[in-house]
């Protein structure tokens, strides 16, 4: 009699009837946790909360991701329907700084620096916006006037690649212009992608429109290549890098931008910049070289 019971048991099991005791259902206790976490919006928080319910219950480690899973995917949902039915002139974030800097180069001084960065990410679009002022007067003379703004659209093809537009102004007296004007386009590749680092290059033609000061005014059509880097070294400091070359039959420039950001509080943050611009063929009595060294406090909002 055990023999055939033994047996048929073996035979349960060997036909798949008799199944693996299944997990045990996830604590209710764990389960409010994790809704409170999800709740709080804090992913911080969230991602804390999970590794612990997942090292104290194992068996329900698939039940945990998925829950945080859905919950992603509902964030992604809201957030692309909110982007659909915004108008251009909404979802936009940035910062704004302002500070000192010292220059070297065509003139040797110090003085008021102020700066914008504007961002919108949308489904397919990408809009980026840069204006920066440095300025300076003493003794009833204006010793620095320098304006920069740039604006540009990414629109992405794929994971990898996006097509971008780029338009920027100048205007810098003492390097020997009025006005500057560039527009490009062509093709950017993200060849690095992660939460903490990403590098970006871009590249095409681009048109070039100088108001000289003593010299006459230019057009030239030239090739621009680009490179951002960002690098978020802890969660307190980040380090970015923007490199740009535009090359010409005559006057090329060459421009590059380290920063080094650090949280304070909040939204506020300190921030410290080195940035060299060179050009090959300057009007004449003009330095081929600028440096300026930037620190300014910046307010994210």
């Amino acid at each position: 009699m055990k023999s055939a019971l033994r047996l048929g048991a073996m035979a349960m099991i060997a036909s798949g009837v008799v199944a693996a005791p299944a997990a045990a259902e996830l604590p209710p206790s764990v389960k409010a946790m994790l809704d409170a976490a999800i709740a709080s919006g804090d992913a911080g928080a969230l991602a804390t909360v999970a590794r612990f319910a997942k090292q104290t219950h194992p068996d329900n480690a698939a039940e945990i991701d998925e829950k945080i899973q859905a919950h992603k995917a509902a964030i992604d949902a809201e957030r692309e329907a909110r982007l659909r039915q915004a108008s251009f002139f909404h979802a936009w974030s940035g910062s704004g700084e302002l500070g000192g800097f010292i220059t070297t180069g065509n003139t040797e001084s110090s003085g008021i620096s102020a700066g914008l960065s504007l961002e919108r990410r949308g489904i397919d679009w990408l809009h980026k916006f840069r204006a920066n002022v440095d300025y300076q007067r003493s003794d009833g003379v204006t010793t620095r006037n320098q304006w920069l703004a740039s604006y540009e659209p990414n629109f992405t093809l794929n994971d990898a690649i996006y097509a971008y537009g780029l338009a920027t102004y100048e205007k810098d007296r003492f390097q020997g212009f009025s006005d500057r004007t560039t527009a490009s386009g062509g093709v950017g590749v993200r060849l690095v992608r992660q939460a903490d680092f990403s590098l970006d290059i871009k590249g095409g033609p681009a048109w070039r429109h100088t108001v000289g000061i003593d010299e006459p005014d230019t057009t030239e059509l030239n090739t621009l290549a680009a490179a951002d880097l960002r690098w978020q070294i802890s969660r307190a400091f980040e380090l970015k890098n923007n490199a740009q070359a535009v090359w010409s039959s005559g006057n090329s420039s060459y421009a590059n931008t380290t920063g080094l950001t650090g949280k304070l509080n909040g939204s506020l943050s300190a921030r410290l910049s080195y940035a060299v611009r060179h050009e090959t063929s300057p009007p004449a009595g003009s330095e081929m070289t600028d440096t300026i060294t930037r620190a300014t406090l910046v307010y994210d909002f």
